[in-house]
């Protein structure tokens, strides 16, 4: 495989000649991951549009396509998030929490994913207060929930539940679905340790990132988390993001 690297990104790289072989290569590895995400990115949009032209019961491939489009959306998820905990790390990503409708929040959401949810027949409960604002980054934390109802999509038996509510003054957001639920080993380990599975080809890094964008939300001296239970409402998986 090639990577069309633009040339002034080369020009960016053979500056920093200078640096370390590490500051080179991640240099060289984010602009690689910025390009194939573009790639990505029209990929997606061409499958979302294939498929809201089609009829499911008329056309033989359609569960095929959209299989494509919850694969590629996986795909440019991953890269979206190494991206960004590349910019974190750099100090270089403009995190900007602002003050947000809840109920504009869910509905944007619940849009971005109702084609993919209903080309794979999977039915999403909204739970959520109306007239409720709270302050957070929109972009980050809806890529925290994407990727958790991502993963639901893909162990559910049928149905996920989209919750928020708000106690103690933390704003709680659900992500729950009716499948088997999560695996023993990734209950046990709720320090943010990333782990590779070459079984199933899990990184660890959806969790990871999650955890890493929930700190970055401060409040009076509280930060946001992460956690993974089983049970919730629909008996399967729950995923469990607080913000302060």
């Amino acid at each position: 495989m090639s990577f069309n690297i633009k040339k002034q990104q080369l020009a960016h790289i053979t500056a920093m000649d200078q640096k370390s072989p590490d500051t080179v290569l991640s240099v060289f590895l984010a602009s690689s991951v910025h390009d194939m995400k573009n790639s990505v990115n029209l990929l997606t949009g061409s499958l979302e549009t294939l498929l809201e032209t089609l009829e499911p019961q008329s056309f033989a491939a359609y569960p095929q396509l959209a299989q494509m489009l919850f694969e590629v959306r996986r795909v440019n998820g991953n890269l979206t998030q190494l991206l960004t905990l590349y910019k974190l790390g750099q100090q270089r990503y403009p995190f900007d929490p602002q003050d947000y409708s809840i109920t504009q929040f869910v509905n944007e959401l619940a849009g971005l994913n109702r084609p993919l949810l209903e080309s794979r027949n999977i039915r999403l409960y909204l739970d959520f207060p109306r007239d409720e604002i709270w302050h957070f980054d929109e972009d980050l934390v809806g890529g925290i929930v994407n990727h958790a109802i991502n993963n639901a999509i893909r162990y559910t038996e049928d149905k996920i539940r989209l919750a928020f509510a708000i106690r103690d003054n933390w704003l709680e957001i659900h992500v729950e679905d009716n499948g088997p639920g999560y695996p023993e080993a990734i209950l046990a380990d709720q320090d943010g340790s990333l782990a590779t599975n070459f079984r199933t080809g899990s990184t660890g890094l959806g969790l990871y990132f999650s955890r890493e964008v929930a700190k970055l939300h401060k409040h009076q001296g509280r930060e946001g988390s992460v956690r993974l239970e089983n049970g919730g409402a629909l008996g399967g998986g729950c995923f469990i993001l607080q913000l302060p």
